[in-house]
C-alpha cells in the first residue's frame, strides 16, 4: 500500500488568521538575520495545517541601549503592531510577544518585499521634481552631495503620522517593505514610545504640511481608543510604561492640535545614521 499523499501546509497571509497563528502555532527555527543589530532569527510558524515564516526577535538577545529599558524592546514592537491595527492601516505586520525557543520573544510575520517598489532616491538636482519629497542633501562621495528624497506617496504619510504618533527613533529606508500587492509593511519598531521626543526618519517630506482630512479623523479615533479604560488603552498599558501611554495620548493630542505633521526638534538627530 502506497504511503498516503501529504497535503502541503496553506500559507497564511497577514490579518487575523496570522496573528492566531504566530501567537500559538509552533515556532521552529530556520536561521538568523545577521544584519540585524539585535537577534532576530528567521522561523516558520505551524498550526492545524497553516504555516508562515516569521521573525523572531528573544528578549535574551536585545542589545542595551542607554535611552530605553533593558528587555523592552520586543513589547514594543508589539505596542506599534496594536496602534498600527487602530488606524485601520494596518501598517505594521501581525506581532505577538510569545514564549520561544530562546524565552520570551516578538514574532512578526515575515513580509516577502517587492525590490521594483522606488520609495527613496538620490537626485543630482536642487528640488524635488513632481512625484517627490526632499528629505535632505547627503555626501555622495569625493566632495559632492546629493539631494535625498522620498516618493510622495500616501501610504508614505500615513507611515510618518504613524511614526510620529509611537515616536519612532529609527525610520530606515530598509525599514520599507512595499508588497506585490501594493501595500506598504514598516518594521523593526523596537525603539519607539520613549517619553522623551526621539523621532528619528527619513519621512519628513510632510514636515509642517497640513494633515489631510482623513489622517484627522483617525487620529480622533485614536485619541479615543487611548482613552482610560478602552481596550487599546489596556493592551499598551501591558506593553509600556504608564508614563509613555500618557506620552503617546499627548503626541496625539498635539498632533490633533497644531493639524500639521510634525517638524524636527533641532535637539535631536533628525535622521537616522546610516539612513538605508
Amino acid at each position: 500500500m502506497s504511503a498516503p499523499e501529504r497535503i502541503p501546509p496553506r500559507r497564511v497571509t497577514p490579518g487575523a488568521e496570522a496573528a492566531e497563528l504566530l501567537a500559538h502555532g509552533e515556532l521552529t527555527v530556520r536561521g538568523r538575520i545577521r544584519e540585524a543589530s539585535n537577534a532576530a532569527l528567521f522561523c516558520t510558524v505551524a498550526l492545524d495545517g497553516r504555516e508562515a515564516s516569521c521573525v523572531y526577535k528573544p528578549v535574551a538577545g536585545e542589545r542595551p541601549l542607554w535611552d530605553f529599558p533593558d528587555g523592552t524592546l520586543a513589547a514594543r514592537e508589539v505596542a506599534a503592531y496594536e496602534v498600527s491595527e487602530a488606524t485601520g492601516w494596518s501598517l505594521v505586520p501581525p506581532t505577538v510577544l510569545r514564549d520561544g525557543p530562546y524565552g520570551e520573544g516578538m514574532v512578526q510575520l515575515w513580509i516577502e518585499a517587492t525590490p521594483e517598489a522606488e520609495l527613496l532616491a538620490l537626485l543630482d538636482a536642487e528640488e524635488p521634481g513632481p512625484g517627490w519629497k526632499a528629505i535632505g542633501f547627503a555626501e555622495v562621495g569625493e566632495g559632492r552631495t546629493a539631494l535625498l528624497v522620498h516618493a510622495d506617496d500616501e501610504r508614505l504619510r500615513r507611515l510618518a503620522v504613524l511614526d510620529a504618533v509611537i515616536n519612532n527613533a529609527d525610520r530606515k529606508g530598509g525599514h520599507l517593505l512595499p508588497t506585490t500587492d501594493g501595500h506598504l509593511y514598516g518594521i523593526d519598531h523596537g525603539v519607539t514610545f520613549n517619553v522623551e521626543d526621539k523621532l528619528r526618519t527619513l519621512l519628513w517630506g510632510w514636515a509642517g504640511d497640513p494633515l489631510p482630512p482623513e489622517v484627522l479623523a483617525v487620529l480622533e479615533m485614536l485619541r479615543d481608543a487611548l482613552s482610560d479604560g478602552a481596550a487599546l488603552a489596556a493592551r499598551l498599558a501591558a506593553l509600556i510604561t504608564p508614563a509613555e501611554l500618557d506620552a503617546t495620548r499627548a503626541r496625539v493630542t498635539a498632533l490633533l492640535t497644531s493639524g500639521a505633521h510634525p517638524e524636527p526638534a533641532g535637539d535631536w538627530p533628525a535622521i537616522p545614521w546610516p539612513p538605508v
